[in-house]
């Protein structure tokens, strides 16, 4: 029996994962970084005080989100591989009752009786655990989801969001340093909005104007807080 369609599926999974984990990485780099700069940036002018911040704020970040994901799949995966576990022993102690859920399945899925037991005693002879976990728990032996894959994603889609209002901030002239990086970085943040959107066919417009707005008030505390800090 060929495992292709299982794999795929996971590797579809493990797809969406790095994807989900891009999206945020990038617009936590924008909003966090962004935040970092234009507080700074209302604080004083001194360029090398505002790229030190900035480039912290980035590297902090960074790693914050790859640790974060890292962990966050990596018990997924644990989880995956403690429920494998626990079907083996329930094949090992009951492998009948395990025959007859995946027969009870088949049933619901529209087989006759007798076609669903022939289909249940025809997989479990080549692959009884193969079928079980991926029956039950749509987990497929030794294709579990990745969590570098994510840890990876993360940590460069954040210095990529993170990059923007860096960039921005140090090379804009200093009449429009601040304002002309909170127009960017609001279309930034409405194009992340409208990507995660599409991502989890959710609202488009409600996804792009709740990101717009907490980048915005991220923006507006942190260049007040500068600003007192200055005078």
């Amino acid at each position: 029996m060929s495992h292709k369609p299982k794999n795929q599926v996971r590797d579809i999974e493990n797809r969406l994962n790095v994807l989900r984990a891009g999206v945020l990485g990038a617009n936590d780099g924008i909003i966090s970084t962004a935040g970092i700069v234009i507080g700074v940036a209302s604080a004083t002018s001194n360029m090398m005080t505002i790229l030190v911040a900035g480039v912290a704020g980035l590297l902090a970040g960074a790693l914050s989100m790859a640790g974060g994901e890292y962990s966050s799949v990596s018990t997924q995966k644990d989880v995956e591989q403690a429920e494998v576990e626990r079907e083996k022993i329930l094949l090992r102690d009951d492998f009948k009752g395990e025959q007859q859920s995946l027969v009870d399945y088949y049933i619901d899925q529209g087989l006759s009786q007798d076609l669903a037991l022939k289909v249940a005693k025809e997989l479990m002879k080549e692959d009884a655990l193969g079928v079980e976990v991926q029956t039950k728990l749509n987990i497929t032996l030794d294709n579990y989801v990745n969590p570098w894959y994510a840890a990876f994603s993360s940590i460069i889609s954040f210095a990529c969001g993170a990059i923007i209002p860096l960039l921005f901030i140090l090379l804009l002239p200093a009449n429009i340093k601040i304002i002309g990086t909170f127009i960017v970085v609001s279309f930034a943040l409405a194009l992340t909005g409208f990507i995660s959107a599409k991502l989890g066919n959710a609202p488009k417009l409600k996804a792009v104007v709740r990101n717009v707005v907490v980048g915005m008030v991220t923006m507006i505390v942190t260049y007040a807080i500068g600003l007192f800090v200055h005078v």
